[in-house]
C-alpha cells in the first residue's frame, strides 16, 4: 500500500512580494481636485464646474484617479445652475406680478 500522500514533496520557496521596487512606475491616486469639485458643486455650483474642468485637465495630463468624479461635478454644476436660474426667474415672475393687483386707495 503505497500512497503518494505519505511521503510529499517540498514546497518551493515563495517570494514575499514587492510593493516599491526602484524604476516601476507608480499607481497614480485620486486627484484630489476632481474630489473637491464634487463635493463644491452641492454648495456653490459655479465653482464645481470651474474646478471640475481644471481637475479634467490635470487628469488628462497626469494619469490620476477621478475622471468620473470631476465629469459629474461638471455635469451637475451645469444642472444646479440652470435650475436656481429658472427658480430665480419664477420668484421674481412671482414677485412682479403679485404687485399688479395691489391697489392704492
Amino acid at each position: 500500500m503505497s500512497d503518494s500522500n505519505l511521503n510529499p514533496q517540498p514546497l518551493p520557496p515563495q517570494q514575499q512580494p514587492q510593493y516599491s521596487q526602484p524604476g516601476a512606475p507608480a499607481q497614480p491616486g485620486w486627484n484630489v481636485l476632481a474630489i473637491v469639485a464634487f463635493i463644491a458643486t452641492f454648495f456653490i455650483s459655479i465653482l464645481g464646474i470651474i474646478l471640475g474642468f481644471i481637475a479634467l485637465s490635470q487628469i488628462k495630463r497626469t494619469g490620476e484617479q477621478g475622471r468620473g468624479l470631476a465629469l459629474a461635478a461638471v455635469i451637475l454644476g451645469f444642472i444646479f445652475l440652470a435650475l436656481g436660474v429658472i427658480i430665480s426667474i419664477a420668484v421674481f415672475a412671482a414677485i412682479a406680478t403679485s404687485g399688479i393687483h395691489y391697489q392704492t386707495s
